[in-house]
């Protein structure tokens, strides 16, 4: 008998003396990039890689998305404060957990992750790269830790769905994600299936992204909001620049595209270095819709944008920034949608549909606020 065969049959032995019930619990995902990934046991210590992931965790551990996190990082407090605000406020232990650093700018402390204990590190897909050339997974191959990646960000058409049945299988909620999933497709399905039909025109759309953390003008290909422009009857204008999902374009291409619509999106950045003149929409921003309203008209008042048909007509409107890195995509898309067509989609009620999703799958209430207008009113 070779060696392989004797591995093969010592392997099997072992395996028919554990019990069945620890073969049962064992698991393997397949995570969106490509990798096997097995755990030999139910997950009980999840750090999250990014602290928005929680956005998506939330419906899949609807009775304390905190159960299981035993750390985090801080980008939900620097970007998204008030949603922040709203967890915490309902489960004070996620104010308590520690904050990590960030992998692809070096200020992720491997230390703090290794005392941690973690039975798995989430990570966004665009983390990979850094932590390869870190060594990351050999390192907590070391206590037995492993890495998971997931995306709603770089490709939503093909891992939003992947990603909540990952998070499905780590959380032991397989059954709830299959349910978000189902819902993802039924709301998305209102406006694509309408559009199929009537086949309207596509305005020219200009997406200024986060403006007031990046000078103009930053905006998105023909991925993430660039895609749901296209699955809203729109053109994505950045997709005639980008090759990637995001990245700049100077105003004089703004201007000679000449955009027959602006959608800027904005977040609570008040906790973010260096932010200004942004605009703030998201959970409860609906209190503070008049400011929300003169910083938008504000951005407008940039020379990329102010000889714009979309200026003239009154097109231009903000959305909330993280929409592009939750599985929510279909809310953008539905208020995209009533933008770019506002006849064909005058029955379709965004905030009603979120709301819907709050009650269904959320611990937290809605809290309308995700989207404002420059013309009062509207």
């Amino acid at each position: 008998m070779n060696f392989m065969k004797m591995l093969a049959v010592s392997a099997a032995a072992v395996a028919s003396l554990m019990p069945l019930s620890a073969l049962a619990q064992s698991f393997t995902i397949k995570d969106v990039a490509g990798r096997e990934v097995t755990f030999d046991k139910p997950v009980e210590r999840v750090i999250l890689g990014e602290g928005r992931m929680l956005y998506a965790v939330a419906p899949i551990e609807k009775e304390d998305p905190f159960a299981k996190i035993v750390g985090w990082r801080n980008d939900l407090w620097t970007t998204d404060k008030d949603g922040f605000n709203a967890y915490v406020e309902k489960f004070p232990k996620g104010k308590d957990l520690p904050f990590l650093g960030n992998l692809t700018d070096g200020t992720l402390q491997t230390e703090t992750v290794v005392k941690l204990h973690p039975d798995v590190l989430l990570l966004p897909i665009g983390n990979k790269t850094a932590a390869d050339e870190v060594k990351l997974e050999e390192m907590l191959a070391g206590i037995g830790a492993k890495i998971v990646y997931i995306d709603f960000r770089e490709h939503i058409l093909t891992n939003t769905e992947p990603s909540l049945k990952i998070l499905g299988k780590i959380f032991g909620h397989e059954d709830r994600a299959e349910a978000v999933a189902a819902f993802w497709k039924e709301q998305m399905a209102r406006v694509t299936n309408r559009l199929k039909a009537a086949n309207p025109p596509k305005p020219n759309v200009f997406m200024y992204r986060a403006a007031g953390l990046v000078e103009c003008c930053g905006t998105f290909g023909p991925d993430n909001f660039g895609l749901m422009v296209d699955w809203a009857g729109g053109h994505n204008l950045g997709s005639d620049f980008l090759p990637g999902y995001t990245g700049s374009i100077n105003a004089e291409q703004v201007v000679a595209s000449n955009p027959d619509v602006i959608v800027v999106t904005g977040s609570n950045w008040s906790q973010t270095k260096d932010a200004k003149d942004f605009v703030t929409v998201g959970p409860n921003a609906a209190a503070t819709f008049g400011d929300s309203r003169k910083a938008l008209i504000a951005l407008m008042e940039n020379p990329a944008f102010t000889g714009s048909r979309a200026v003239a007509g009154g097109n231009v409107h903000a959305i909330w920034h993280q929409f592009y890195t939750s599985p929510y995509q279909f809310v953008a898309v539905q208020q995209l949608a009533k933008w770019f067509h506002p006849n064909l989609f005058a029955d379709l009620d965004p905030d009603a549909t979120f709301k819907e999703f709050h009650e269904k799958f959320l611990p937290v209430a809605y809290q309308p606020g995700y989207w404002v207008d420059a013309k009062a009113g509207e």
